[in-house]
This record gives C-alpha cells, structure tokens and sequence, in this order.
C-alpha cells in the first residue's frame, strides 16, 4: 500500500487530493494547523489526522515523529499547505508580510521535506510533490491570453517561484526521490475567494497524476493538468 501524507488537507486542493487518493487505494495521513478542522475532514475521509503547522519547527518534528510511530514510511509527500498573504496594495506591502508568506508557502516546503526525509528513504519508491502555481512563471505571467498575466501579487506570486526552484533543486540533490511541481491552474477555492473557472477536481488532476505515477516518471518536473508548464 502507498502511504501518503499531504499538508494542508483539511480543506480545498488538499482535501480533495486526499479524496482521490483514498479512493484510488493511497493509505492517506491528512496534515492540517487547525486540530478540529483536520479531524473533521479525516473522519469525513476516513484518514488519519496529524496536526501540523509547517511554519512552526516543533510542530513538524511533532509531525514527523507521529507518523514515523504509526505508519513508519512516507511513500508520497505532498506539499500543499500555502497561505496568499495580505491583501493590500503593493506599495503598502511590508517586510513581515513577506515574511508570513515565505514562512509558509516556501521555508514551510524546505521544513518539511527536510522532517520527513527519514520516512521517505524507507519507501522503496518515495516520491515528493510540491504545489506551485503558474502564478509564479515567468512565462505564463508574460503571456496576455493566460489568466496568469492579470494576477498582481508580489508575495504569493514569488513564493510560487521560489517552490518551483526549490522543486528543481531538490529533484537534482536527493537521487533516488522523485520531486515534481504541480500547477493546479485557476481553481475555485478559499485562496481565490472560489473565483477560479476549474473545479476541485479538475485543480488535483495534476497532483494526483504526479502521487500516482511509476518510479520511472521523472523528476524536476513543473507540469499542469494538460502537461508540462514553461517557467
């Protein structure tokens, strides 16, 4: 059986990458800040909860250690946690918002796989997805019939970027894991006030294709639902 854990599941993106996972056979250990709402969507899931807040280091040693106790491997990490930030003018921007941003969406990734790379070396096909977001390509973001280009967003939009390298780098210095990036593309969620044109599901399909492909899929990959995304 494939055990997966994925960050910030109790809701959106996460929650239904859990769902599909289940269904699909995934052993699925739902992560999330806020206990109540993680227990609520594990017992609606049938998964196991595990509290984490990925900006805080305790909580994702805590975390780490919970599931090293009860499923003792990680086959899957997905991280999927990630916060949009303030939302206010870029010229009223300030230093501690960029660093809540940061702290979350991208030292949160680096926290994380760093707590959990013990459980993935004890996989014998482990595998890491990082959520991104075309918001953070540079190409897309440059492009005037992608949606991508009408964002305006310095923080969140750079923190993308900032996975997406991460994503690459990590995929080049740990052989032997797979560590991909998904572009869940404009999807109706709390992040985007539910004004996005794809689903939920339509959001994981490319989460969900990464968690559950082969060992020979590759690696340092960026891609979307429909395939690769340049950056």
């Amino acid at each position: 059986m494939t055990i997966t854990f994925i960050t910030g599941a109790n809701k959106g993106l996460g929650f239904e990458t859990a769902r599909r996972l289940i269904d699909l056979g995934h052993t699925v250990v739902i992560g999330a800040r806020d206990p109540e709402r993680g227990q609520t969507a594990a017992d609606k899931l049938g998964a196991r909860f595990v509290r984490i807040d990925v900006a805080d280091d305790a909580s994702v040693a805590a975390a780490a250690a919970d599931v090293a106790a009860h499923e003792g491997r990680v086959d899957v990490l997905i991280n999927n946690a990630g916060i949009i930030g303030p939302r206010v003018p870029a010229e009223e921007l300030i230093a501690d918002h960029a660093l809540e941003v940061y702290q979350t969406n991208v030292v949160g990734v680096i926290r994380v796989t760093s707590a959990f790379l013990p459980l993935l070396r004890r996989s014998e096909h482990p595998a890491i997805v990082n959520v991104s977001s075309g918001t953070g390509s540079f190409a897309l973001t440059h492009d005037p019939a992608r949606v991508e280009s009408t964002v305006v967003g310095p923080l969140y939009t750079s923190s993308k970027s900032a996975v997406t390298m991460l994503t690459t780098q990590y995929a080049k210095a740990l052989p032997g894991i797979r560590v991909n990036a998904a572009d869940p593309g404009y999807t109706a969620t709390d992040l985007n006030g539910h004004s996005g044109t794809q689903t939920v599901t339509e959001g994981t399909d490319a989460i969900v294709a990464l968690a559950t492909e082969g060992p020979d899929g590759g690696t340092g990959r960026f891609v979307d639902r429909f395939g690769p995304v340049p950056w």
